[in-house]
């Protein structure tokens, strides 16, 4: 009679799950910025955003690459092939001013790019 020892693939898949769920934070855009908090509800959606950040010193990156203002909307268009209706998530560190991200964000919107969205971190329970 021969079985099939199952426990060295338990071990193989565990050892797998662990590195997913740890890997699986990292896989966000990885520009240092330092959100707001507010007690918004986050926004549902199945495709994929960009994200666009504003670091603490202003500069402007496209997910992790870094742009300048007037490359900004030449780059969008040439990664959303000119699709308008692509969700685009802007993260500004809360020590930017306000100017700044209203500048970044009326270069998208003159552009066409209507679904722009803000985002914030949840407000920590006081």
């Amino acid at each position: 009679m021969s079985e099939i020892n199952v426990t060295p693939f338990v071990d193989v898949m565990l050892v797998l799950l662990i590195i997913f769920m740890v890997t699986a934070p990292l896989l966000t855009v990885g520009v240092d910025v330092d959100l707001p908090e507010t007690t918004a509800n986050p926004i549902a959606g199945v495709d994929e955003p960009l994200a666009v950040s504003i670091n603490a010193e202003g500069q402007i990156f496209l997910q992790n690459d870094p742009t300048t203002l007037e490359e900004l909307v030449p780059r969008l268009e040439r990664i959303s092939e000119r699709n308008f209706e692509l969700r685009i998530f802007l993260r500004a560190d809360k020590g930017v001013a306000y100017g700044e991200v209203m500048e970044v964000m009326g270069r998208m919107n003159r552009a066409g790019y209507t679904r722009i969205a803000l985002v914030t971190e949840p407000l920590a329970d006081e």
